[in-house]
């Protein structure tokens, strides 16, 4: 899979810069990406939300990529090294007025129980997701998303007990689409 075309390239004027790493691993052979639920935590913005593992760049990071990074083994204990990197996915931004980069890579985790194999803060997540692609993708193809943009309140992917929805919900439809358009390319009846 290569970069896909980013949504947007710019960051708007006002919004806060944020990074986050939309994650590929396999699972019993099958791609799923690792996000997390966030915590249950009165007052959080993110309460309760689905998001990809990531976080605000800071002051000494050297670029939006290692700030990814470094949020990445902060937030979930994933090292670098244990990323193959594909690229950006583009920029998208939240009604709080976040601007977030979405990079995308292969982790390169050990078979077995994730959730054994990766840490994290309970005040801040409340557990590790594998979100199977196909799943996501037959949701895509059910709710008829492809070729268009949904509105807020009909974007939504359900996952297990819980539903992924708002920026985190943009982010996997753009992945959706990025994904089927590859496919609509490397067919055989195209060429």
């Amino acid at each position: 899979m290569k970069a896909a075309d980013p949504p947007d390239i710019s960051r708007p004027a006002g919004h806060d810069c944020a990074c986050v790493f939309l994650l590929i691993h396999h699972k019993d052979t099958h791609p799923h990406i690792l996000a997390i639920l966030k915590a249950d935590t009165p007052g959080y913005a993110w309460r309760n939300q689905v998001a990809l593992p990531g976080g605000h760049m800071d002051a000494a990071d050297s670029s939006p990529l290692a700030a990814a990074f470094r949020e990445l083994e902060e937030e979930i204990g994933i090292l670098r090294h244990q990323v193959d990197y594909i690229g950006s996915l583009g920029h998208f931004q939240t009604i709080l007025r976040k601007d977030i980069e979405v990079f995308m890579g292969l982790w390169q985790g050990t078979a077995g129980n994730i959730t054994e194999q990766l840490t994290y803060d309970t005040k801040e997540i409340s557990r590790i997701l594998e979100i199977p692609v196909e799943s996501l993708l037959k949701t895509h193809l059910a709710k008829k998303f492809t070729g268009r943009i949904p509105g807020v309140l009909d974007l939504i992917y359900p996952h297990e007990d819980i539903v992924v929805w708002g920026v985190t919900a943009r982010i996997f439809h753009h992945f959706c689409e990025h994904l089927l358009k590859q496919k609509e390319f490397s067919s055989p009846d195209k060429h």
